[in-house]
């Protein structure tokens, strides 16, 4: 059975530590920032807030896992696994909540030549996608083409995702699953592969 050309972003596989926060660090997002969907990398900016992340970053904050923010519209404070891009007064910022734990481990799509055995252990970019608005999940996937040894790139291949036999996304070739962990992250020295 082929692998569905479905991507979700990254969907966080182990570390998922415990209540109250679950690894979930606040950080803050511009009023006027675009959107940023469920499981997609952010990237820090200079001015101390997250954007979604677009791939060859120089480096990734986290991965994106909700927000709240005082809606304008509605008039009360809004929880969300996405944030939308609008909805709030001019100069305000929301609330993010991101995964960056340097141990933390996430699975994620590869596009469409996908990844073998051999690739586990090099480090790897992701095309940012475009996300569903309906349901706030990301479109950002792993891109293979960016395979290699560089230490800036944002994840390291851990594992391919194999079980259960014929299920979407577990079959080798195009877009099938891979186990990621981050590389460069905020919290995380950079590392080379060798």
């Amino acid at each position: 059975m082929a692998n569905t050309n479905a991507p979700f972003g990254f969907r966080q596989y182990s570390g998922t530590g415990s209540a109250p926060t679950y690894e979930q660090v606040p950080v803050r997002i511009a009023y006027d920032a675009t959107n940023i969907f469920f499981g997609d990398p952010v990237t820090p900016t200079n001015a101390g807030l997250v954007v979604q992340g677009a791939g060859a970053d120089a480096q990734t904050a986290g991965i994106f896992v909700g927000c709240q923010y005082l809606s304008v519209s509605q008039k009360r404070t809004v929880w969300s696994n996405f944030w939308p891009g609008s909805d709030v007064a001019a100069t305000n910022y929301v609330i993010g909540y991101i995964v960056n734990d340097p141990n933390a481990k996430f699975l994620a799509q590869v596009g469409a030549t996908g990844l073998v055995v051999a690739d586990v252990n090099s480090n790897i970019d992701y095309a940012i996608g475009t996300g569903n608005t309906m349901s706030g999940i990301s479109g950002a996937s792993l891109d293979q083409s960016t395979l290699a040894t560089t230490s800036t790139l944002p994840f390291r291949v851990v594992s391919l995702v194999e079980e259960p036999p014929g299920a979407p996304g577990t079959a080798a070739g195009a877009y099938n699953y891979a186990i990621v962990s981050f590389n460069n992250v905020s919290t995380k020295t950079l590392t080379s592969v060798g």
